[in-house]
């Protein structure tokens, strides 16, 4: 599956788990190597990088910026391999 592909319809799922979410792709050209997806929900937020596979070639910094944003609150690399842990991962987060 293209990463496009996997990441459109992550988003998708991510609406649906998180009613009311704000899911915002993120610009690679502006800071190289943020994660690509910031999850807004209610006072809690997350970023997701998304890649094809688990073992699709990891761009410059997406190691220290998938790192620095989770020692802020939630962050991941997720692919279809590793989605559902993930995604219980996202939700226990996002409990209040």
């Amino acid at each position: 599956m293209l990463e496009s592909k996997f990441q459109a319809n992550l988003i998708k799922r991510l609406k649906k788990m998180f009613p009311g979410c704000m899911v915002m792709k993120t610009d690679p050209t502006y800071i190289q190597g943020i994660p690509d997806l910031l999850i807004l929900h209610n006072d809690k937020w997350a970023s997701l990088e998304c890649k094809k596979s688990a073992g699709a070639k990891k761009q410059p910094n997406q190691e220290y910026y998938v790192g620095r944003m989770n020692e802020m609150s939630f962050s991941r690399f997720i692919c279809p391999e590793n989605e559902e842990e993930v995604l219980n991962e996202l939700q226990q987060s996002f409990k209040p």
